[in-house]
């Protein structure tokens, strides 16, 4: 399975977005990430459909959206007809989890279920059958630039071994959180073949296209 690079726009420059999007896409950018948060779950607000859909505009690659906020069923359908091409929930902010899966994947998108760094793998053991992507948090949502919690690096692991275990080796998983050059190796090897970085793709002191060479780099160093 291939390992694909995920820029988050949360660290992106909102004043000429698009131009960051197509720079990362033109870099090498496999997905781009659009991490949306309600003041409520997280202690931060970000963003809406609206800017999904200005995202959706500027390119072509998959358009992978992060929903950090409480009853995210009631928004699942605006950010699917902004344009996501994967809608992710919280377990923790979703008590009706499967069927939460089950309304985004009827309206025609891939369905992705996280996981914050305090919640156990096994929490997701009765959905494992039915997601498209599994994202582990390796820091606590809200805010970008935080480090890695190494303790995640285990998580991913066992994702990766509860998936097999049920027969669902295509499943995506994805890590999200102090992703770098230093820890993309260890969460690659551990099983993840999606990675969200922000901070580090655009807040590179030499650029958008220099910082996803070297993500590239240290993915291809991973055993």
């Amino acid at each position: 399975m291939s390992v694909l690079i995920a820029p988050s726009i949360l660290s992106a420059d909102f004043g000429r977005l698009a131009d960051d999007i197509r720079a990362a896409v033109d870099a090498g950018a496999d997905w781009i990430h659009v991490d949306v948060m309600d003041g409520h779950f997280v202690p931060n607000i970000t963003i809406g459909p609206g800017v999904t859909k200005a995202v959706r505009a500027a390119t072509d690659v998959p358009v992978d959206v992060h929903l950090m906020i409480e009853r995210p069923e009631l928004y699942a359908a605006a950010f699917a007809e902004a344009g996501a091409d994967v809608i992710t929930v919280h377990q923790e902010a979703c008590p009706h989890l499967h069927r939460t899966v089950q309304q985004i994947q009827e309206l025609g998108v891939k369905a992705g279920v996280a996981i914050n760094p305090a919640t156990p793998v096994e929490t997701l053991s009765e959905v494992l059958a039915y997601v498209d992507l599994v994202l582990i948090m390796t820091v606590n949502p809200g805010f970008g630039g935080q480090a890695y919690i190494h303790s995640c690096t285990d998580k991913v692991a066992r994702v990766r071994e509860s998936l097999a275990a049920v027969g669902r080796t295509e499943v995506d998983v994805q890590v999200d959180g102090g992703v770098d050059a230093s820890t993309a190796p260890s969460v690659v090897d551990a099983g993840a073949n999606v990675l969200v970085a922000g901070s580090a793709v655009f807040n590179h002191p030499k650029g958008i296209a220099v910082a996803i060479d070297a993500l590239r780099g240290a993915i291809m160093k991973a055993s």
